[in-house]
């Protein structure tokens, strides 16, 4: 490679240490690289530069989270989770699985992930709390519906990830990316729940929070003020030792207003436009939501202010450097020495392993945006499932978020009740190693070694 080639390319990894380091937008690094590759090593001038500019994505983004903003401001996503957990009727033990579907919901109709637990962890932690379950498990269970829903053909991350792929001339199916990753998050948590009921027999640790009792569910889907204060449980990381039942919510629930149903209707409109007529879903989703603005114009200005400006920043200044850098050729360079390797599954299960254990403590968005490309030259040769490949790549990279040092981790962390902060902290840690540890080899070992799979 000559110094032109390597030049960006360390210049890419002192972005990832830099902002992992710094608490600075990686995008913001991406923009400056982006200028100084494109005007210093191959002379375009800023036109030529800003070609590379990915709008239609940067403008997803923007609709789609300008959109479910205002839904959040009316009630209508509060109003969709308690529908949800009061429908299991008391059944506690279910409610993990409850949060579990309102995230991925949320992100499969277009809700960036952070921002859908975000949305839906307070909740959560407060039920984790109330119940005596451990806030562990129901804050690996949210975080695991956001991202079964993530790749979605109408979400950030979906689009990103097929618009990535088919720049380099390969197709993939988004509903097969879709159903990939809801399926490995599905098993993960299913593997969480019966790996830490285990865990409680084999150590026989006491899960229960002690004097306290579950009491009638609130309007959160919570239970009521428990007879003792909730402490984090001995061990902190089980389950309920045995199925509880609580009795239905006595309370008048609030009936649904007209805005509320407006705002439900509209959801399910932008999915017809988008998902059976085609339509752009920036275009829509910004229309839905300047429709929902009208309703109440005093809170427009929060709905705004809540659009996830530092994700469009970060994917647009990393697409857009990522670009520029494949017209240096770096990126094709790459992908021939991994060729020359001579063993296609080892190049797929070391990349699956590289963005995993990075995404742990970068941003996923960010080397999905890096990493994927690196993977495309190696899939045009054929021997490899395109959909199977970059599947597995888009969930090694997101599936680690359950780290502290991630977005959902944090917001995990920082919602957990009633317990030894230090100590839950460490938790957190100790299962985001075991994930980073088993989930890329197990996304290669299903999508990728397993014949068929297209």
């Amino acid at each position: 490679m000559s110094y032109v080639e390597i030049l960006p390319l360390i210049a890419l990894v002192a972005m990832f240490v830099i902002a992992t380091i710094c608490p600075i937008n990686i995008g913001i690094l991406g923009f400056i690289g982006a200028f100084a590759v494109g005007a210093f090593l191959l002379g375009y001038d800023d036109k030529e530069i800003l070609a590379e500019f990915p709008s239609s994505i940067v403008l997803t983004i923007i609709g789609v989270t300008y959109f479910f903003g205002m839904a959040k401001q009316n009630g209508t996503i509060d109003l969709l989770v308690n529908a949800c957990i009061r429908g299991v009727r008391g059944r506690v033990t279910v409610v993990p699985w409850v949060f579990f579907f309102c995230a991925s919901v949320l992100t499969a109709l277009g809700t960036f992930s952070p921002a859908a637990v975000a949305l839906i962890v307070p909740a959560a932690m407060t039920f984790a709390a109330r119940t005596r379950m451990s806030p562990l498990v129901m804050g690996i269970m949210t975080i695991n519906g956001a991202h079964a829903g993530a790749f979605s053909p109408i979400s950030v991350s979906g689009v990103l990830v097929v618009d990535l792929v088919e720049k380099s001339g390969l197709t993939v199916n988004p509903w097969l990316l879709f159903f990939a990753s809801y399926a490995i998050n599905l098993l993960l948590s299913v593997l969480t729940i019966v790996g830490y009921a285990a865990l409680s027999r084999v150590r026989d640790l006491e899960y229960t929070a002690l004097g306290s009792q579950p009491t009638a569910p609130d309007d959160l889907g919570g239970a009521g003020s428990a007879a003792g204060p909730a402490r984090e449980p001995a061990g902190g990381v089980g389950v309920l030792t045995r199925p509880a039942r609580t009795e239905a919510a006595t309370a008048v629930q609030p009936s649904v207003t007209g805005v509320q149903k407006l705002t439900l209707f509209l959801i399910a409109t932008v999915l017809v436009l988008v998902l059976v007529l085609h339509m752009p879903i920036s275009f829509v989703a910004i229309a839905a939501g300047a429709v929902l603005a009208f309703t109440d114009l005093s809170k427009q200005s929060e709905a705004i202010a809540g659009i996830s400006w530092p994700t469009v920043l970060l994917v647009a200044g990393m697409v857009t450097y990522i670009s520029i850098v494949e017209e240096v050729g770096t990126i094709d360079h790459l992908a021939q020495m991994a060729i020359t390797v001579g063993a296609p599954l080892l190049v797929a299960l070391v990349l699956c392993y590289v963005i995993g254990v990075t995404s742990a403590f970068a941003s996923s968005t960010a080397l999905l945006a890096a990493i994927i490309p690196l993977a495309l030259p190696l899939l045009q040769m054929g021997t490899l499932p395109v959909v199977g490949v970059v599947a597995a790549l888009a969930i090694a990279a997101t599936v680690v978020d359950v780290s502290p040092f991630s977005t959902n981790g944090a917001l995990v962390l920082a919602n957990a009740q009633g317990i030894d902060r230090p100590r839950f902290y460490r938790q957190l840690l100790l299962n985001a190693g075991i994930v980073v540890a088993v989930a890329p080899a197990l996304c290669w070992l299903l999508l990728v070694l397993v014949p068929g799979f297209a």
